[in-house]
């Protein structure tokens, strides 16, 4: 078994690489591949060799062996230890329209350690339906069902209208970490992790990077 290095600290960007390693690697072991090296992981995703090395040097001790690179099996389970996979983290979800049933219908997150336990909504119309086993409550039992349940992570996808409203509510209830899909800036206590998805954001991004590509060719 990969020893993963106690006093390893990873910066964002690699931390948000390490998920996509965590892919590529369980792809290659469903494949029947047994080991991989940093140069064939770097040319698959077309990343930086060097960089790939310094990544899955802070979760592994070992730096892979000479023609054989590293175990694929163990250097899924040193990734997996680093990003805490191997526990499952419960989480809440409030705001089930399109967007936050299609997350209730994600069958992935549980490879990557989120297990949706409930979901919230004001709406009449869903409350007391299940969307993939998972069963959609009053908003007003939020409170209650987190404090019960000792849930930390929370998943807000309500119109930003209502988006600062759930999260204090949240955070009140004992919710240290929000995934936050609302197009809106959360003021949240220092205590409270937030990590925003501004889909029109990353809408933006890939359209200016497709101009730029165009304007090239």
């Amino acid at each position: 078994m990969i020893e993963v290095k106690a006093d390893a600290v990873a910066s964002k960007a690699t931390i948000s690489r390490l998920p996509v390693y965590l892919r590529f690697l369980r792809d290659k072991l469903k494949a029947g591949d047994e080991n991989v090296s940093s140069t064939a992981i770097a040319d698959e995703l077309r990343l930086n060799p060097v960089q790939v090395r310094k990544d899955l040097a802070l979760v592994s001790a070992e730096s892979g062996k000479p023609k054989l690179g590293f175990r694929v099996k163990e250097l899924i389970e040193g990734i997996e230890s680093f990003l805490g996979l191997c526990n499952t983290h419960d989480a809440v979800l409030c705001g089930v329209g399109s967007l936050g049933s299609t997350l209730l219908k994600y069958e992935g997150f549980k490879n990557y350690g989120l297990n949706i336990v409930a979901a919230f909504d004001t709406n009449a119309a869903v409350i007391g339906k299940k969307i993939n086993g998972i069963a959609v409550l009053e908003y007003e039992a939020l409170p209650k069902t987190v404090k019960r349940l000792n849930i930390k992570m929370g998943i807000i996808t309500v119109p930003k209208s209502v988006a600062q409203n759930v999260a204090d509510t949240m955070a009140q209830s004992g919710i240290r970490a929000i995934w936050n899909f609302a197009p809106v800036h959360l003021s949240m206590p220092e205590e409270v992790a937030v990590k925003y998805e501004d889909l029109a954001a990353s809408l933006a991004v890939l359209g200016k990077k497709l101009e730029d590509t165009l304007r090239k060719e």
